[in-house]
């Protein structure tokens, strides 16, 4: 023992001795995995939607390469990979097949449905069999639908995978008798969360399905089932069952659960019952203690306002400070008031005394509860100095031209008012205005001799910072003129930073600061460098400090990163859309954007699971800190500022 002992030692002194001599550095620990400069080179392809030199990296022969490739044409989204990522799922490798179903997923091409079919029975990994079920689901025929109602799945994650794919299916409106049936079985509270999760969403967003037969097992996992997220789905089923004793049922959910996601899913569930039999908890509800589920609240009953007794709101409106409750609360109270304009003038100086541009704005489209005030709020919309102002007043004027008893006489002031708005300059008055001539409904076209202002107007653009507007100019120009509307190219005008990309590691942090208190994120570097880089550089810049939560829907998102602080504001440049096979639960970060390969600077926080959203915007972060501050976020509130975290903080 002893002579090994030193037999070791001295080795040890001689390789000691051998390296002093030479001085040799230590290289620096990579941060993440883009030191490897093929995987680079990879997503430098991907980001430019470079298909055929991309291609023979799915036959690398690197597994990890081979995955990376399948993963970039889940971005890149191009038919002509279809071939060789079906191959790929045979392939040795568990990532490799997993990701090959991911992409094919994405492709969203239904020429795969029976290469998927096939291979699903075959595959023997439940999480790769998960996988290419959900993938099925979205490119899913009524075959495709068949096999997922009759799968047997022998393992938690099959049954997740067969949930969510009954869901992606239904979100295409591919269903039937025996597959909801199914969704509602998978209800079944000893089945596994994430089964039980995809099958609440599968129920709550499959457009026209009747769940009435689903009656008792929605209405026990809407109040028994012991995660929230399902509860919460569950809730928004219930707005598809039809039975008398709805309004009970729901409004008993309103005003019980702990929860207030899902007590504002029970409420907008109410759709259809009449005032008299929900009063209770939608008074409650404006009340709530959350200000989230008084939103809710307000905005179903401007959804819904027929029937309301204009008494009990203007009792409530005393006990209400939040602009925006209070603003939709007297929409409400002048629609069905036989005294509009005496209370008109009561709340006009509700818009012309508020200091605030986010109040101001909500009290300006409080207003158009009366249709004698939409002169008012045009001339406010286009006097206003703060965009938020004039989007709003925008916004207020198309509530009013959609409302089903628009007096006929308004039309061609509002058809003047729309092309105007058109001429303003203002990207959002533009594109609000376009979309609005494009709608059948509306019958704008009428009121036009030529459509040329259209295309002056389109002609002012600064792209892509104004790529929304374009595209809404576009669809109304191709729908004017009866043609078919193909979307206009965004220009790439913003290739990934290697150089930051790199000085980021895998687990870096970021502060946001609100007035609500302060939020910590997780980067996703790895999964969308372009994205990280762009929210890094902008950062660093300062970029977000000082602006304000210009969007937040209940249960839904809290959105900011807009310079003009209405949700039409970009940058100079965009940059690329990256989809990895990850999933929007609470507190995940995404890009915002009007379209594939549109974003640039905004982004929102999640409330609760919003499965509709993956796959069609980027995920760079997620909440890591904070996520009860994310809950009490308003439109409005300020971000002092966002730093990168220290790494040792």
């Amino acid at each position: 023992m002893k002579k090994i002992y030193t037999l070791g030692f001295g080795l040890l002194l001689l390789s000691a001795c051998q390296y002093i001599p030479q001085q040799t550095q230590e290289q620096p620990t990579a941060l993440n995995k883009f030191a490897d400069p093929q995987l680079q080179q990879l997503y430098t392809l991907q980001d430019e939607r470079k298909t055929a030199e991309l291609l023979p990296y799915l036959q690398h022969g690197k597994h990890t390469y081979r995955q990376e490739a399948a993963l970039a044409f889940a971005s890149v989204q191009d038919t002509l990979a279809i071939p060789q990522l079906l191959s790929l799922l045979t392939d040795t490798s568990t990532i490799v097949r997993s990701a090959a179903a991911y992409a094919i997923g994405q492709i969203g091409h239904k020429k795969s449905e029976n290469a998927l079919i096939h291979h699903i029975e075959h595959e023997t990994r439940p999480q790769v069999q998960a996988e290419m079920l959900e993938a099925l689901g979205k490119i899913a025929t009524p075959v495709g639908v068949d096999f997922l109602a009759n799968f047997k799945p022998r393992t938690p994650e099959a049954m997740a995978g067969q949930a969510w794919g009954l869901y992606r299916a239904g979100l295409r409106q591919q269903f039937s008798p025996k597959s909801l049936s199914v969704g509602a079985d998978l209800l079944a509270e000893q089945n596994p969360f994430e089964a039980r999760l995809g099958a609440a969403h599968y129920l709550a967003r499959t457009p026209k399905a009747d769940l009435t037969t689903h009656r008792q097992q929605l209405i026990t996992t809407a109040t028994s089932d012991p995660e929230t997220e399902v509860r919460m789905a569950a809730a928004q089923a219930l707005a598809k069952v039809r039975a008398i004793d709805k309004a009970r049922f729901l409004s008993g959910i309103a005003q019980s659960d702990p929860d207030y996601r899902v007590r504002l899913s029970a409420i907008r569930s109410m759709t259809g019952l009449e005032y008299s039999e929900i009063k209770t908890a939608l008074l409650a509800g404006l009340q709530d203690k959350n200000i989230n589920t008084a939103v809710a609240t307000s905005e179903f009953l401007l959804a819904n306002p027929q029937g309301v007794n204009i008494t009990d709101l203007q009792q409530v409106l005393t006990k209400i400070q939040d602009a925006r409750v209070r603003s939709n609360v007297i929409w409400v109270i002048l629609k069905n008031s036989p005294a509009r304009e005496f209370l008109s003038e009561r709340y006009k100086t509700y818009f012309e005394n508020a200091t605030n541009p986010y109040d101001k704005a909500q009290f300006l489209k409080a207003l158009s509860g009366d249709y004698n005030n939409y002169r008012y709020i045009a001339d406010a919309m286009f006097a206003a100095k703060e965009p938020v102002i004039a989007t709003t007043g925008m916004d207020a004027l198309l509530l009013m031209r959609t409302q089903p008893d628009f007096p006929k006489a308004m039309e061609a002031d509002f058809a003047a008012i729309f092309k105007k708005a058109v001429g303003s300059g203002d990207v959002a008055l533009v594109g609000m205005a376009a979309g609005a001539m494009r709608d059948p409904k509306l019958n704008l076209r009428s009121h036009y001799n030529d459509y040329s202002f259209l295309t002056q107007a389109q002609q002012k653009l600064q792209l892509p910072r104004d790529m929304e507007t374009n595209i809404e100019l576009q669809r109304t120009i191709d729908f004017l003129n009866n043609k078919e509307s193909v979307t206009p190219e965004n220009p790439f005008t913003h290739p990934i930073d290697w150089a930051l990309v790199a000085t980021i590691p895998t687990n870096q942090k970021v502060e946001i600061r609100t007035e609500k208190g302060l939020v910590v994120l997780e980067l996703f570097v790895e999964d969308a460098p372009g994205s990280v880089a762009n929210f890094v550089e902008l950062t660093k810049k300062n970029f977000f400090d000082g602006l304000y939560f210009h969007r937040v829907v209940p249960n839904f998102v809290a959105q900011g990163g807009d310079k003009r602080g209405d949700g039409w504001g970009s940058s100079e440049y965009s940059i690329r859309s990256e989809f990895a096979p990850l999933h929007y639960r609470e507190g995940f970060v995404g890009m915002a954007s009007a379209g594939k390969d549109t974003e640039s600077n905004q982004w929102f926080i999640t409330h609760s699971p919003a499965p509709h959203l993956d796959g069609r915007y980027t995920i760079f972060a997620k909440v890591v800190e904070g996520m009860d501050v994310v809950h009490q976020l308003e439109v409005g509130d300020k971000i002092h500022y966002i730093k990168l975290r220290e790494a040792n903080l």
